[in-house]
């Protein structure tokens, strides 16, 4: 088959929705499928074949709402190479960016079989996107396929309420090739923690709504002793990123961590250390206010490490799947956004960490699951029994 994925942005960008293209992308070719990938221009890349992968790059940034950056002319190339294009799978990731947006417009104008992975509709809920999301009510309908991540979340709630019915569920994974392997990075002593301290890990990037804020304040104020919160995420020189390294300051110069032994650590590390820093944790922490579907949970899966998270995306739907995760006590506000209860969170977060017990049970059961169900091994044979499928319809 030749596919075409389009997404925002793609590697060398990493994020969740990078992860999920790349993984499906680079296995796909691996089986001897034409993939491209179509995304925004990034002056880090080098190749515009990367593990068999074609990038076509756009010069394009924005959104129907916002509006575009790029130019006509770019925007009518891109237009241009969908409607001209001889693929036999076009699918867009993710609604509300550019790639989708300007897909949106011109479905009738493409012959080629389109799939549609919303991904969430973080927008749902806000007064300047509703005329927005009443044009998807009619553009999904003219997809040839709908895939979500989740049962029960708002873009599947939509779908349903709308009756869509070209609509399938395919979850999110991690990658068996990372967890499974075996290296020697001590991230305990590359980044100076006590072996004996317990390692609460967060990792994240630097939006500003991935929970920083929060699982600081929660570790703050736990009655906990000799523990290390460890956030990893990337910064794009907004969001978080300052805030986090000015409470990261204070959280260690503090009188207090001479009683009780706690350390802050904001760092960003290359992805083989972030594994391992899954690998070595004891315990998860994600306080997010807005996800889809969290790869990070299904990491923590692979990882062997629990985890404790709000009710954000899927987050109950994963904790089901996995017994791996509690949640925390969260409110949802008008605009779609959680909220966790600082002072709840934190008799939950210290109760987990004086039952090794429970850990150890909560470890296994999510490592079980993950690997009978969420490896990206198994989850790309979905994606391709969905993909060929619609060809067959196609030339039937």
């Amino acid at each position: 088959m030749k596919i075409l994925h389009t997404v925002e942005f793609y590697y060398p960008s990493t994020g969740g929705m990078q992860e999920v293209v790349k993984q499906l992308s680079e296995r796909l070719a691996k089986t001897w499928h034409d993939v491209t990938v179509a995304t925004q221009y990034n002056s880090e890349r080098k190749k515009t074949v990367v593990n068999g992968v074609k990038i076509e790059q756009f010069r394009i940034s924005g959104n129907a709402i916002r509006g575009y950056e790029g130019g006509e002319l770019e925007i009518k190339r891109y237009k241009n190479f969908l409607i001209q294009s001889d693929f036999d799978i076009i699918t867009n990731f993710a609604a509300q960016q550019w790639a989708t947006d300007l897909v949106l417009p011109i479905l009738d104008k493409t012959k080629t079989k389109k799939v549609f992975v919303p991904t969430g509709f973080s927008g749902l809920y806000l007064p300047e996107y509703r005329e927005y999301f009443e044009e998807m009510k009619c553009q999904m309908k003219k997809y040839d396929m709908n895939i979500f991540f989740s049962g029960n979340y708002r873009d599947m709630n939509f779908a349903k309420e709308n009756r869509v019915k070209k609509r399938v569920v395919i979850p999110g994974g991690a990658a068996e090739e990372e967890f499974l392997s075996k290296n020697n990075i001590n991230i305990r002593k590359k980044l100076g923690i006590p072996q004996n301290h317990f390692l609460i890990l967060l990792v994240g990037s630097h939006t500003g709504a991935k929970g920083h804020q929060e699982a600081i304040e929660i570790f703050r104020k736990s009655k906990i002793e000799n523990a290390t919160l460890l956030i990893i995420g990337n910064s794009f020189g907004g969001g978080c990123i300052k805030d986090c390294s000015f409470k990261e300051k204070i959280f260690n110069l503090s009188p207090q961590r001479l009683f009780d032994k706690k350390k802050l650590l904001i760092v960003s590390l290359v992805r083989q250390e972030t594994i391992n820093a899954y690998k070595q944790a004891d315990l998860f922490l994600f306080p997010s206010n807005i996800e889809c579907s969290p790869l990070v949970l299904f990491e923590c899966m692979a990882s062997k490490t629990p985890f404790l998270v709000t009710d954000v995306g899927n987050s109950k739907e994963i904790i089901a799947w996995s017994k791996s995760g509690l949640l925390l006590p969260t409110v949802i506000d008008k605009s779609g956004y959680s909220k966790v209860k600082i002072d709840e969170s934190i008799k939950i977060l210290e109760n987990i960490c004086r039952h090794p017990p429970k850990r150890l049970q909560m470890a296994e059961s999510g490592f079980t699951a993950w690997k009978k169900k969420f490896t990206w091994g198994k989850i790309i044979q979905q994606y391709e029994q969905v993909y060929q499928q619609l060809v067959l319809e196609a030339n039937a």
